[in-house]
């Protein structure tokens, strides 16, 4: 539907056509996407390559300031503490049991992009290649909430990802887990 409108989750507000969305699809790539989250999901990657418990904790909650005041703020937890309860079952692995633990303790919030980080340690899978998918994934599911005729704006911000992944690869220090 191409006039029709659609809720924004940064504002609250409708968005009405597609400069609208697509605006919205900006928004989000350069205030969150970019400086936010795949730098928390490659940070949260290292810390747990490096079993660096204490840091993977601090970074959980220095997320909590910049994430609160945004609608995905609830979402972010949910589906984080979600993530975190499949990988319970892995009771050899330290640094996912004591996150565990300091999730339900209250000491952690539990963010998505946490999890997300941590995941791609314990399964060694290639933190790049995480980091591309991540955001190529969101970016796509954003744009089809916010409908179909958005998807020609995935492309050209898509190509702005890449730099961040390695500016996120650079400032964490973390090697890329698995083979590139």
């Amino acid at each position: 539907m191409a006039g029709a409108a659609c809720p924004n989750p940064l504002t609250g507000g409708i968005l009405e056509g597609v400069p609208a969305r697509r605006e919205f699809l900006e928004i989000y790539l350069a205030r969150i996407l970019l400086p936010l989250e795949l730098p928390a999901i490659a940070e949260a990657c290292g810390h747990a390559l490096r079993g660096e418990l204490r840091e993977l904790i601090a970074q959980d909650q220095r997320l909590q300031a910049p994430l609160r005041l945004t609608p995905f703020a609830g979402p972010s937890q949910i589906i984080g503490r979600l993530q975190l309860a499949r990988m319970r079952p892995l009771r050899d692995d330290r640094v996912v049991q004591r996150y565990l633990d300091a999730v339900e303790s209250g000491r952690a919030f539990g963010w998505h992009t946490i999890m997300y980080g941590l995941t791609l340690a314990v399964y060694s899978l290639p933190l790049r290649q995480g980091l591309l998918f991540y955001a190529q994934q969101t970016l796509a599911g954003l744009a089809a909430a916010a409908e179909s005729e958005l998807a020609g704006a995935l492309d050209e911000l898509m190509n702005r990802v890449p730099p961040a992944v390695e500016a996120s690869l650079a400032a964490s220090g973390t090697p890329c887990a698995g083979r590139e």
